[in-house]
């Protein structure tokens, strides 16, 4: 086997390549790695994991007196030393010493907390290894491993789809809100959620050579300012050209008296210790402790101080809706039978047009309504399903009654009214006006079919079902809060 230390290419790379180009360059094979050649690959690339540099304790602490802010404070010291005002650079000190000591333990302790969560996150991926299934935890997989993700699952690096399909939530990476289709030879990140579907795919780079690890890597090595930095510095700057001015015309009156060099010196002095704002940063470290300790007792995890006081001055603020604003909780809501038929009929095979194990949230929602209003197959049962396919946005069941089978569609509206041959033109429209009217309502529809007839192919459109995510019931006030809050 060749060295795949040699091959190693960026995702953006293996993306345009075909699934044999992608597995000769990583030296693998569908059939996945031995663990002795796993072992070896973790040894030149690392564990799948971002590798956090652990600081030392005292440098880090340290490191608090050192910024525009401290800096200022350490001269306010120097010169109450120089004027031998020693109490006042012993209450400096204690305040710069109190700023750091608060700033230092609560950052320890968010740290504590943040490797607490970790480790009860870890991830477990499925992979291939000496021609076996087998679970493993994901730091440990490699290039060139052959791993399997279904729906629910974290891809655990990214990964090239060797064969099936997905549906896959890149939302936090890539801030795209819906979920993209991966199929055989697409790339799919590390860190995306799997929404639906399973697929075999080929392990092409983890760790930080992941899309997710070069993005925090961005993210460590950016020194942004903080808001709050740039508040103190401001107040400061306009403080000293004010002291300036002032120091400016006493000297001015000073030589004019004829005032010793040494008295004018003891003026600058005053004026610029007066220019930095002593007690603004302890007191605004502990304003901020404050305001941590009550976000904690809220079920917020505060990593940084200065972090309060940055979403304090956000002025576009965006949510997304599901499970923020909604309940995450999709409901039938509305059911709108055509071609004589009634609700039930409608919700039955609606429940039916979908394989019994299903995990699709809106084959899940129908089953649940179905048990709840005693609906089920009675006479009818499942002969074989299809799930449902973007390509086709549909799902499909062929259904058992007696002697006769006829094939049932639950999908798209548009989808099941071109396929309804059998149904009037105004029965059509009056479904079209129905999803218009459903979508003004903020509800998602649903349309199902069946066949008629011996032919599987001629379809009529049973009914249409309305389905809601209903709003959360502090959604309205928690808007009108925020808007107060411009």
């Amino acid at each position: 086997m060749q060295d795949a230390s040699q091959t190693l290419l960026s995702t953006a790379e293996h993306r345009s390549a075909s699934v044999e180009t992608a597995l000769e360059r990583l030296a693998a094979t569908p059939a996945g790695l031995s663990e002795t050649e796993a072992r070896r690959r973790m040894e030149t690339f690392g564990r799948n994991e971002i590798a956090t540099k652990k600081k030392n304790l005292l440098v880090e602490f340290l490191s608090r007196f050192w910024g525009p802010m401290p800096w200022l404070l350490e001269l306010a010291i120097v010169l109450s030393c120089v004027l031998k005002h020693y109490l006042e650079a012993v209450i400096i000190a204690v305040l710069i010493i109190m700023n750091a000591v608060i700033g230092y333990l609560h950052h320890r302790s968010s740290q504590r907390s943040l490797e607490l969560l970790k480790k009860r996150l870890a991830l477990n991926a499925t992979v291939l290894r000496d021609g076996q299934w087998v679970r493993r935890a994901a730091a440990e997989i490699v290039p060139g491993d052959v791993v399997v993700v279904q729906m629910g699952e974290i891809v655990p690096a990214d990964a090239k789809v060797i064969d099936g399909e997905l549906s896959v939530d890149q939302s936090a990476l890539t801030g795209e809100s819906l979920p993209i289709e991966a199929r055989e030879s697409d790339v799919v990140y590390s860190s995306s959620i799997v929404k639906r579907g399973e697929a075999r795919c080929l392990i092409v780079n983890t760790g930080k050579n992941t899309y997710f690890g070069k993005t925090v890597e961005l993210v460590r090595i950016a020194r942004p300012k903080s808001h709050q930095e740039q508040i103190m510095v401001s107040i400061v700057r306009y403080m000293m050209y004010l002291g300036l001015a002032a120091l400016t015309l006493v000297a001015a009156d000073a030589l004019w008296l004829r005032t010793g060099l040494l008295t004018i010196a003891t003026f600058a002095v005053i004026f610029l210790m007066g220019a930095v704002p002593v007690a603004l940063p302890a007191v605004l470290t502990i304003v901020q402790a404050v305001g941590a300790r009550t976000l904690v007792a809220k079920g917020a995890l505060v990593t940084r101080l200065d972090s309060i006081e940055d979403a304090a001055s956000i002025e576009v603020l965006c949510l997304d809706k599901t499970g923020t604003l909604t309940m995450n909780q999709l409901a039938v809501r509305e059911v709108v039978p055509y071609a004589g038929g009634d609700g039930n009929e409608v919700i039955r095979l609606a429940a039916l047009a979908a394989g019994p194990d299903s995990q699709d949230l809106l084959d899940a929602t129908i089953r649940e309504h179905a048990r709840s209003l005693g609906l089920d197959g009675g006479s009818l049962r499942q002969v074989s399903t299809k799930p449902f396919e973007p390509a086709t946005k549909r799902s499909e069941a062929i259904i058992q009654d007696g002697d006769h089978r006829f094939r049932v569609v639950k999908g798209a509206p548009q989808i099941v009214a071109a396929l309804s041959q059998e149904t009037p033109p105004a029965t059509l429209q009056a479904a079209n006006e129905a999803v218009e009217a459903f979508s003004r309502k903020g509800y998602r529809t649903l349309a199902v079919g069946r066949s008629t007839g011996e032919d599987f192919d001629r379809l009529q459109l049973l009914g249409l079902l309305a389905l809601e995510d209903p709003p959360r019931p502090d959604a309205r006030s928690m808007i009108a809060e925020v808007k107060g809050l411009a």
